[in-house]
């Protein structure tokens, strides 16, 4: 199963896929965990030590290797480099959780990266279409690592949202993406709620089909997003909250 989470900045959507892709593991079922957003820290929050995740530099960064996989350093390069190895190479592995830092594509700016986008499109492709294992992208607020053809290959795309006018506006933008992009299926779910305005804000938003869960605003949650590895109890009202949203989004609950 292939699942992109996305959001704005801030929404509690790093927090969101640790703990998901932890009670995928929990399951046995083996996880990549992708970092494809450049301002989280999802390895962080799994509980990867610092010293390793110093040493994981994200691959957009690694200049010599784009260089060599895309034929050089002219101004003609393949737009199909082979990426099957780097997976293998540059991941870590906890029991079977495996993390994964790509990096992001490079927007606007003085210098041209679209050579170092090619590279890590061809890495999105080999993650969505050929990668086996069940695969969680952590993406941010856009999703423009997506194509078409790519975006076929995600079975879910998770919108995390807080109950705001800016992050339901965010949300529409996603949505709209997605729907262009032919994503099959693409839920909601609210995040960081105090109280039922908010909660009523967010069900006047979305569709009983499109939100499939509201989390409540927890010290819990927050503390985990703080003292990083720490595991999140499975048991209480948020415990039976979270794994009924999880249950959703992998298609076990109704």
């Amino acid at each position: 199963m292939k699942i992109a989470i996305s959001g704005k900045g801030g929404v509690g959507k790093t927090t969101f896929t640790a703990n998901f892709a932890r009670w995928l593991s929990q399951k046995g079922i083996t996880v990549l965990a992708v970092d494809a957003d450049p301002d989280a820290s999802l390895g962080t929050v799994i509980g990867i030590s610092e010293d390793i995740l110093e040493d994981l530099k994200p691959i957009v960064d690694m200049k010599a290797l784009i260089e060599e996989r895309m034929g050089g350093s002219g101004a003609y390069y393949s737009l199909n480099p082979n990426v099957d190895d780097i997976l293998d190479d540059y991941s870590v592995s906890i029991g079977t959780l495996r993390f994964f830092r790509m990096g992001n594509i490079k927007g606007g700016g003085t210098s041209c990266y679209c050579k170092e986008n090619s590279f890590l499109q061809a890495l999105v492709n080999s993650l969505i279409l050929g990668e086996k294992d069940t695969v969680i992208l952590d993406m941010g607020a856009g999703i423009e690592q997506l194509t078409r053809g790519t975006a076929l290959g995600v079975d879910v795309l998770v919108v995390v949202t807080e109950p705001s006018k800016v992050s339901v506006q965010t949300v529409r933008v996603i949505q709209k993406l997605a729907l262009e992009l032919g994503i099959p299926r693409t839920v909601v779910v609210g995040n960081k709620v105090r109280n039922s305005k908010e909660e009523s804000f967010l069900r006047d938003h979305f569709s009983s089909e499109q939100l499939i869960g509201i989390i409540p605003y927890s010290e819990e949650l927050l503390e985990m997003s703080i003292n990083t590895g720490n595991e999140l109890s499975s048991v209480g009202s948020l415990g039976v909250q979270l794994n009924t949203i999880y249950q959703k989004i992998i298609g076990e609950g109704s």
